[in-house]
């Protein structure tokens, strides 16, 4: 018995032995609950959502934003050529052009138009622009301080600079350089920036005023004998500001000052808006406009007129020479009619009409009217030529008492 005991409890004890030392059961993949089932078992993620595609607004900004970016290189590389074109022997031929004192303006313009340091290709528009006859119309002279607004690449800037700057001074407007680099008006700024730093001998003293066109500010009052507005009237009309820079050229000027406008001319029947935008306005209508803001017209001259222009291009004037919006298209038709019709107006200051002071026209008389009727008399009335009516007791006050 003890026996059978003895050998049941060993094959107990083997049995158990055996069982903790033996590997587990393998289980098929199926029945095993792994992370890889957990997640097949789950709902899927939400696809991720596409952004949505750019706006037609956005995709033209970003179209006009790479071809400023073009632009802007194309410019600093003609910069950086420029400045190589200026060896030390043209240096001293323009620090000697900018130094020499002039007798007359057309012998001072007339140095400046043969000198060499005009960029390649300016020269040749002389033929189109008569720099000569425009200028001394507008009756420049060397010891004159004149302000050129919006000068662009500079092209009478060439010619203004060396005229004025050994008796006279010459002042430009610009746009601010150092704005937001996707701004149109910034590449404008940096450009006339660049041009003035191609020769310091010719250009070094021109004072540059920063100009914000939507808010015209000249920063200048009663300082300028004249102020040229060369072919850029359009632009203000365009952004609404034509009147209030007129008014901002008023205040500049001296008294006489000289207002000289050459632009593009439009029909007497187009509406100044709208030829605006194709960079012409109405000859009669601008002069009008400018008449209103306190100027006379002392001139008009022919001399930058042209008859070819027919004015109707979908381009608007940059489709003539220099601009050639359409490239080669059509290049020999446009470089035949030349560049634009131009009217060229001379204007002069006119004093505006001095105000009333609003408190001339008040009579001291009049502030009784508005008082409370006075007591009855309690004597006997006064003959009317007693004064009495002029005085006021003593105690009475004219006015509240100022607080102690």
């Amino acid at each position: 018995m003890k026996n059978k005991v003895f050998g049941t409890a060993v094959v107990l004890a083997l049995t158990a032995a055996c069982g903790a030392s033996s590997p587990q059961p393998t289980t098929t993949p199926e029945s095993e609950p792994t992370a890889e089932t957990s997640v097949n078992t789950a709902s899927p993620s939400p696809a991720p959502v596409a952004p949505p595609p750019p706006s037609p607004e956005e995709l033209e900004r970003q179209k006009k934003l790479a071809e400023l970016e073009k632009e802007r290189a194309a410019m600093r590389a003609e910069h950086e050529a420029e400045v190589a074109r200026f060896t030390p022997e043209l240096r001293a031929s323009a620090k000697a052009l900018a130094e020499k004192a002039y007798p007359t303006t057309r012998a001072a313009l007339k140095a400046a138009m043969a000198s060499q340091h005009r960029k390649p290709g300016n020269a040749a528009r002389d033929v189109h622009r008569h720099p000569l006859e425009t200028l001394e119309f507008f009756g420049l002279k060397p010891t004159m301080t004149v302000l050129e607004f919006s000068p662009g690449e500079g092209w009478y800037t060439e010619l203004l600079a060396p005229t004025l700057a050994a008796k006279g001074k010459l002042i430009a407007t610009s746009s601010d350089p150092n704005g937001p680099a996707d701004a149109r008006s910034t590449f404008y700024g940096e450009r006339f920036k660049l041009f003035t730093e191609t020769s310091p001998e010719l250009y070094g003293k021109i004072e540059t005023v920063i100009v914000d066109n939507k808010a015209p500010d000249l920063k200048q009052e009663g300082t300028l004998d004249m102020a040229l507005l060369m072919r850029a009237a359009h632009g203000m009309v365009n952004q609404g500001t034509l009147n209030a820079w007129l008014a901002e050229f008023h205040k500049a000027l001296k008294p006489n000052g000289v207002l000289g406008i050459e632009q593009h001319r439009a029909a007497d029947d187009a509406v100044p808006e709208e030829s605006a935008k194709k960079g012409y306005l109405p000859q009669k209508w601008l002069i009008a406009q400018v008449e209103a803001a306190g100027f006379k017209l002392a001139g008009k001259s022919e001399i930058n007129a042209n008859k070819k222009d027919t004015k109707d291009y979908p381009e608007g004037v940059w489709a003539l020479p220099p601009s050639y919006a359409l490239g080669d298209k059509d290049r020999e038709k446009y470089e035949a009619i030349g560049e634009s019709d131009r009217m060229t107006l001379k204007f002069v200051k006119k004093a505006l009409p001095a105000q009333k002071p609003a408190a001339a026209a008040a009579e001291p008389a009049a502030a009784p009217n508005t008082a409370a009727p006075a007591a009855p008399a309690t004597g006997p009335a006064p003959s009317p030529a007693a004064p009495a009516a002029k005085k006021k007791p003593a105690t009475e006050p004219t006015a509240p008492a100022p607080a102690p």
